[in-house]
């Protein structure tokens, strides 16, 4: 089974977290065209598209977290909103990132995709993945982190032993999706074949990965699975595996299901499993949680009511920056004045007059040199 981490974050209810690869030449533009033609649709009530240095400088220029910069290997930032059901707001940001540390895929284009609603999120709402890339096996958007795998399709096991669990474990450590396992009994006909994510509720269908045994795998897989997550694969079953930190309540009895039929037909019980594993509380990864403060506090596409909203913060803010600054210029006067009438008393009003509070003369060449004990009582915070 693979080692718990130290995350003690969940991820929220109201939230939808994504990371995946783009494999095509030009990433940007299939988002930027699928954003175009879903607002002029009526989908989308708007969408911004960002430059990296662009997104990094609000961080600056306003008193937000510093995790809300995308980091220096970002290539571009997308921004969305659209409403659902009972006019909920759904606010979402992609950002996508060179993968220069994964040499031996150069092409590959890593993308992180946060939504968050104004209410917990229901599975059946549209999927946010959807919103910005186009819901197309055509485009080649929807790949895990994890090697050949992909997203929405049937991702049929290595049939090497050592391959096999190597697979198991990089989806553990590094896949921000659910994962289940399938045994095929038999081999399926033509609708068997038929990737059983297509089953799920729309938010649900790009949060889960079908990996699929074929009949000779039975034996492999089931020892593979008990080893590697420490849960047991029936032949002609399925079972749903846990995360990289089980929840408390998760039961490998209950997410393993003996018989699924690859016929075409619903597998009830198995949608239900996978439900009921991502309702549960789910560890948020560090990269997760910065992705979802950079929603949070790095949102640009605002509505002209937050804009007034936003401009009226911004006034308060400066206004009380304003009020600092004169208050610490009131004390510097003060300190001045108090040193003035020391001066003038340590002299009996024969001493030289200051040119500058601001500028103190030099020990060495000012009489002040010789009344300095007299005087340092005066010294404020404004001196």
């Amino acid at each position: 089974m693979a080692k718990n981490t130290s995350s003690t974050t969940v991820t929220p209810d109201t939230a939808w977290l994504a990371r995946g690869r783009h494999l095509g030449p030009d990433p940007e533009l299939d988002v930027r065209r699928n954003l175009i033609a879903l607002k002029a649709a009526g989908v989308l009530e708007d969408f911004l598209e960002l430059e990296p240095a662009e997104a990094a400088r609000s961080t600056v220029l306003y008193p937000r977290d510093a995790a809300a910069d995308p980091g220096p290997s970002a290539r571009r930032v997308f921004e969305a909103r659209w409403r659902i059901a009972d006019g909920v707001t759904v606010r979402a940001q992609l950002t996508t990132y060179d993968r220069e540390s994964r040499r031996q895929q150069p092409d590959s284009v890593v993308w992180i995709l946060a939504a968050e609603a104004e209410q917990r999120w229901h599975p059946d709402w549209p999927s946010p993945a959807t919103m910005f890339w186009p819901d197309s096996d055509r485009v080649e958007w929807n790949h895990d982190m994890v090697p050949d795998v992909r997203i929405g399709t049937v991702n049929y096991l290595p049939a090497d032993d050592d391959e096999l669990r190597a697979r198991l474990k990089d989806c553990a450590k590094q896949s921000w999706h659910l994962h289940f396992v399938v045994h095929e009994a038999m081999t399926p006909d033509g609708r068997g074949r038929q990737p059983l994510t297509s089953f799920l509720p729309p938010s649900l269908r790009h949060q889960v990965i079908e990996h699929r045994a074929i009949p000779q795998q039975a034996q492999i897989a089931d020892f593979a699975l008990r080893k590697e997550r420490g849960v047991r694969l029936p032949r002609g079953g399925a079972v749903v595996l846990p995360s990289a930190e089980p929840a408390a309540a998760y039961d490998a009895e209950h997410f393993t299901l003996h018989t699924v039929f690859l016929d075409g037909s619903r597998p009830t019980e198995l949608i239900e499993r996978l439900a009921e594993l991502a309702a549960l509380p789910r560890p948020l990864a560090p990269e997760a949680e910065a992705a979802l403060t950079r929603l949070r506090q790095g949102w640009h596409l605002l509505t002209p009511e937050e804009e007034l909203a936003h401009a009226q913060r911004m006034a308060h803010h400066y206004a009380q920056a304003l009020e600092a600054m004169t208050q610490s210029r009131d004390r510097y006067q003060e300190a001045a004045e108090a040193l003035k009438a020391a001066l003038a008393e340590a002299t009996d009003g024969q001493g030289p007059a200051l040119a500058s509070p601001i500028v103190p003369a030099k020990p060495d060449s000012s009489p002040l040199s010789a009344f300095t004990k007299a005087i340092g009582r005066f010294r404020g915070p404004g001196k």
